[in-house]
């Protein structure tokens, strides 16, 4: 799959296609106008910004157009998170970790959750040798 780095707003469009595709750019307008203020002209706009970049596919069978993601939620976040941490932080996993941990405080809750993530990475690791 080619890397597909998103937009704020194109994240607010896929967002709401992963969870109710298909939809019409009414519906889209609908359910995203009370938080953005978009109207019909912008969203359609995002919308051919995203087919053009493989994200998003129009279906022109029916009365009015339908969309529908191309991609999944994971493989786009997977390659926005690769982009993030090669921008931000030289590619080092470690130098992302310790600025998120040293920026705030963790709960118990969410070093429990590192935990297991860097436990289950461990096991795997060893697996592969």
């Amino acid at each position: 799959m080619n890397k597909i780095n998103l937009s704020e707003g194109e994240w607010k469009i896929m967002k709401l296609l992963w969870e109710k595709a298909p939809l019409t750019t009414a519906q889209m307008v609908s359910a995203l106008e009370p938080e953005t203020g978009w109207t019909k002209t912008t969203v359609f706009v995002m919308l051919k910004r995203l087919i053009a970049k493989g994200a998003v596919e129009m279906d022109e069978s029916g009365k009015f157009n339908t969309y529908r993601p191309t991609v999944s939620r994971s493989a786009v976040s997977e390659s926005e998170t690769e982009s993030f941490i090669s921008r931000v932080y030289d590619g080092s996993i470690g130098l992302m970790f310790s600025a998120l941990a040293g920026s705030r405080s963790l709960s118990d809750d969410e070093i429990n959750q590192l935990r297991s993530i860097l436990d289950d990475a461990e096991k795997k690791n060893g697996e592969e040798r």
